[in-house]
């Protein structure tokens, strides 16, 4: 019996994991998945956790329900030892404790990459958890309940001006969503006008959304801008202390919300904590089949990475070298590739390069509004929007969660947006400490 550990249980790992245990034979290997969190988030779907059009549960695939043949460890993997093979785990209570495997899968993801902007770490939040997109949900919310009963002026305007920055598929989903949001809540909020709330969107470079050919890019732009949005390219954060936001091109505003989504870093456990062989960018080097790999191209035995954390090469890419884009499109099918070269292995047999083509991108913009694009095809409005939902039902694991996701999206046709706070859950000892006393 093989020990197969797998570090991280995101895409890459929950459907590696799920798909060994729909393989392997009982008799083959024992697996155990490492991850802080007990549930794997659809990411996908976090823009619309923000917007309050799906529900933030419904995005959480609950590891133990659905892999019941792997054993799970809620902790953190601060130390990988391949020499040794073991990884060190530090779990929320108690202290660290080694895992021995036989066979270990990196598939850890990324993180939230930052730069030393004042105010930034103080005043920013990420869109990467789903913790985080209830949040913003919830302040975007709570910040019309406040700005409704004050006079107009720079304190209203504060409370009602968002600020996204990074132009990629997050940036520009969580932007479209939640401009979707604030602009539904104005007919729930006679004493509020269009005017009063400020979107903006700032990007380092020229164009946004650099997945799609630039005139689609261009026709995003239009289109958020019309609705009310105000698109910053060619832009860089300099400072956010006290919410002021100061641009690289000499404007400044106040800002209530500033979301940072401006990429992924490499996760420092993988980066700095391991004696497996990694790329320039901290990323583990993996071959096509997803082996690791010495900088000299020399397999490192038993040890196999997967997902944001691993630098795949992408065989299908027009330019050499180019490596897998870190995209849940990717990491999904690099979970499902991992697992049956895995198996394969085990089994005495050769395992297969991961090669997947582009099915084209899709993008939510806000209620009704998206955009796909397939080589030269592009449909842009509500035929978009429509498939974006219809391909991520599909696409978010298991059956359980397709139909729960698909009952919100039914009975918000019906009964409209949930536009109900919960920020109160952020201190839910409050009332009980003050007795229901109203701050002076």
């Amino acid at each position: 019996m093989k020990d197969i550990v797998i570090v991280g249980g995101g895409y890459a790992g929950f459907y590696t994991a799920w798909k060994l245990e729909k393989k392997l034979r009982s008799s083959e290997a024992r697996v155990t998945v490492i991850d802080p969190r007990p549930y794997m988030t659809y990411q996908p779907f976090l823009p619309e956790v923000a917007a309050g059009s799906v529900e933030a549960r419904h995005v959480a695939v609950p590891l133990r329900r659905h892999l019941r043949r792997t054993r799970l460890i809620a902790g953190a993997v601060t130390r990988i030892d391949h020499a040794s093979r073991t990884v060190t785990v530090t779990p929320k209570d108690g202290g660290p404790f080694p895992i021995s495997y036989d066979i270990i899968a990196v598939t850890a993801g990324a993180v939230t990459r930052t730069f030393p902007i004042p105010g930034l770490l103080e005043e920013a939040i990420g869109l990467k958890q789903i913790e985080e997109a209830v949040a913003i949900r919830d302040h975007i919310m709570t910040a019309f309940d406040r700005a409704s009963v004050l006079p107009a002026g720079p304190e209203r305007s504060k409370l009602l001006t968002v600020t996204f920055v990074g132009g990629g598929f997050s940036g520009v989903e969580g932007f479209g969503e939640t401009l979707s949001l604030a602009t539904a809540l104005l007919k729930s909020y006679p004493e509020l006008a269009p005017t009063d709330i400020s979107f903006h969107l700032v990007e380092a470079q020229g164009r946004i959304l650099p997945e799609v050919t630039a005139g689609p890019g261009r026709w995003v732009v239009r289109h958020l801008e019309k609705r009310g949005g105000r698109i910053h390219l060619n832009a860089q954060l300099q400072s956010a202390v006290g919410g002021h936001v100061v641009l690289s091109t000499g404007e400044q505003y106040d800002s209530g919300l500033i979301v940072w989504v401006a990429g992924n870093a490499a996760n420092p456990v993988v980066a700095t904590h391991t004696d497996l062989p990694l790329n320039e960018r901290g990323l583990v080097r993996v071959r096509a089949d997803l082996r690791v790999e010495d900088a000299d191209g020399v397999v490192v035995t038993d040890a196999w990475a997967a997902g944001d954390d691993a630098a795949v090469p992408d065989l299908v890419a027009p330019r050499a070298g180019a490596l897998a884009v870190p995209n849940a499109q990717h990491a999904v099918r690099q979970g499902k590739r991992l697992a049956k070269n895995l198996i394969a292995t085990l089994r005495g047999q050769e395992p297969a390069d991961y090669v997947h083509h582009n099915l084209g991108v899709v993008a939510t913009l806000g209620l009704g509004r998206g955009i796909f694009q397939y080589k030269k095809i592009v449909i842009t409005g509500f035929p978009a929007w429509v498939m974006h939902r219809g391909y991520h039902v599909l696409a978010v694991p298991t059956w359980e969660r397709k139909f729960r996701v698909l009952l919100i999206w039914i009975s918000a046709v019906f009964a409209g947006r949930d536009i109900t706070s919960l920020a109160s859950v952020k201190d839910p000892r409050r009332a009980f400490l003050t007795g229901g006393k109203v701050d002076e």
